[in-house]
């Protein structure tokens, strides 16, 4: 699997639903404010808008929380004055580490993410240093399921306008261009077909590939980044094997 494959899949392993909401919450109304910022309010004109408010009907928060976030993000009610700002770099063993974040305080968030990078053996980069690494797709990621049939499903996403898709193992991951996500998703839901997750990404060009000592640092710092309250996304480069994989989440 690519480095993003393995780290969505860890950290879906990894989420406890219950503890956890409040914090996704916070991360959807954020997306949600700043999709309607940038692109506007009306979903059927803005494809970030309508993936956000698909992620957030599908962590099952209220309707009327989501229609206060967009209303925020387009001036109609007022909030807090949120940015978007990326930060680049390295963690051990030479694995390149986007992180996105949304904040109203960058001074507070730089600090905070830079403290993570030193504390686990990164090192912060300036812009630009890892981002070239990466490439932003649209990703849709299916359990293999009873009564699953494979080529109806590769037949509706390359209808919709899907790139590619991949079996390995029982995980499908269907790829497509950042604006055609929601067509695809469309197009499955009309099928009946079920997916885990579908979301815009980042895919990193190469990978590098960690033993169970090296993958356990990494995953410290991964982990640290994540629970920094301004952060939205984080990618990375690094390729675990899954026998390696397996091990670290026994032990947790």
């Amino acid at each position: 699997m690519s480095g993003h494959n393995k780290w969505s899949s860890i950290k879906h392993k990894k989420a406890k639903a219950d503890a956890q909401r409040g914090k996704i919450f916070t991360k959807l109304i954020r997306e949600l404010t700043m999709a309607a910022k940038e692109g506007g309010g009306d979903p059927e004109a803005n494809a970030r808008l309508r993936n956000a408010i698909q992620a957030a009907k599908a962590a099952n928060m209220p309707a009327d929380n989501i229609d206060r976030a967009i209303k925020k993000g387009t001036g109609e009610l007022p909030g807090v004055v949120y940015e978007e700002v990326t930060y680049e770099g390295y963690g051990p063993h030479g694995v390149a580490i986007l992180v996105e974040t949304v904040t109203d305080n960058k001074n507070r968030t730089a600090a905070e993410v830079r403290h993570v990078f030193d504390k686990y053996n990164g090192n912060l980069g300036s812009l630009g240093s890892v981002n070239w690494m990466f490439d932003s797709k649209g990703i849709i990621t299916i359990t293999k399921y009873e009564g699953l049939d494979e080529d109806a499903l590769m037949e509706a996403a390359l209808e919709a306008g899907a790139d590619d898709m991949v079996t390995e193992g029982d995980t499908i991951t269907i790829y497509t261009a950042p604006n055609v996500l929601f067509d695809v998703k469309n197009a499955l839901d009309e099928k009946g077909i079920k997916y885990d997750s579908a979301e815009v990404t980042k895919i990193p060009q190469t990978t590098v590939k960690l033993n169970e000592k090296q993958a356990e640092s990494v995953l410290k710092l991964m982990d640290a980044l994540d629970d920094i309250d301004d952060v939205q996304n984080t990618y990375t480069n690094f390729d675990i094997p899954d026998e390696i994989m397996e091990k670290i989440l026994n032990k947790q």
